[in-house]
């Protein structure tokens, strides 16, 4: 398991306090293995893991947990056998219902210290920024960096040169897994695509409720297609009209949004606007 210090750097000062820690990152880029890096951490520096409470939300063994109302009750009764501080562990904590709510209470009702993960941008907005403004604080996790993929992929590959490493990152990536798999071509390529068809299909499609699937696949394939230059809805609206489809900018901008917010696109603004300019659409798309 790579330790991953980079983000440990970031989170070691605040374990321990009662900021809620919150981990967002694209699905499946090691979010579940940074709460290991912390338990790890807590139990290196004296803490015992009976006080560390687990719940990962994907598996169906917690199904009867995902509202808020029975959640709370759950660890409510749990954290009565604990005499001590207790560590909250929730993954992938936006398949619960109003849980910002029960996050909430739990930072006002119990002596814990909370740490959650999400597959979402959206995690930090709305509700949760009423519910608990300046009383968190966010960690976005990436997959590997070049540096971290090294350590996995040098033990595989001991004879390739820094050049072919290098090169089998840039079309594979960083995703964690893919270790398991020991990088080969044709299961790297389906786990990718899967992982794609899983990251539209449930933190795009699911989560914002799109029901023009067939519009959104067109546009996340242009972007793709056109990484790194500069995106005009307008041009794209216009596009589409010859094609017969009627869109509003306000739509395609909205649709690019929700894959910024489940990490699939990044968008990178430009710097050297002034005045009225800041205004228009000028971005980038990686």
């Amino acid at each position: 398991m790579i330790k991953r210090e980079l983000y440990m750097k970031r989170i070691r000062p605040f374990i321990g306090s009662n900021l809620i820690k919150v981990m967002t990152g694209i699905r499946r880029c090691g979010k579940s293995v940074m709460l290991e890096l912390i338990k790890q951490e807590l139990i290196e520096s004296g803490v015992n893991p009976i006080q560390f409470i687990s719940i990962n939300f994907e598996d169906l063994n917690y199904s009867h947990l995902q509202t808020a109302k029975s959640l709370h009750d759950e660890i409510t009764d749990r954290a009565k056998d604990i005499n001590s501080k207790v560590y909250l562990f929730f993954d992938e904590i936006q398949e619960v219902k109003d849980w910002e709510k029960c996050i909430n209470s739990f930072r006002v009702s119990l002596d814990c210290d909370i740490y959650i993960t999400g597959s979402n941008a959206k995690l930090l907005s709305g509700e949760l920024a009423t519910y608990l403004g300046g009383r968190y604080v966010e960690f976005v996790i990436y997959p590997f960096s070049f540096g971290e993929f090294i350590e996995l992929y040098r033990p595989i590959n001991p004879d390739a040169s820094i050049q072919q490493c290098f090169q089998k990152y840039l079309i594979t990536g960083g995703m964690p897994y893919l270790a398991n798999i020991r990088y080969a071509d044709e299961p790297s390529k389906q786990y990718l695509h899967d992982l794609f068809n899983s990251v539209q299909l449930k933190d795009i499609v699911k989560c914002n409720k799109i029901r023009d699937v067939d519009l959104l696949e067109r546009i996340i394939a242009y972007v793709i297609a056109n990484v790194g230059t500069t995106f005009s809805a307008r041009s794209l609206t216009k596009f589409l009209k010859s094609e017969q489809r009627t869109v509003a900018p306000e739509t395609i901008l909205n649709y690019i949004k929700y894959c910024c917010d489940a990490y699939l696109f990044y968008q990178v603004k430009r710097v050297d606007l002034q005045g009225k300019q800041i205004l228009s659409t000028n971005e980038k798309y990686y």
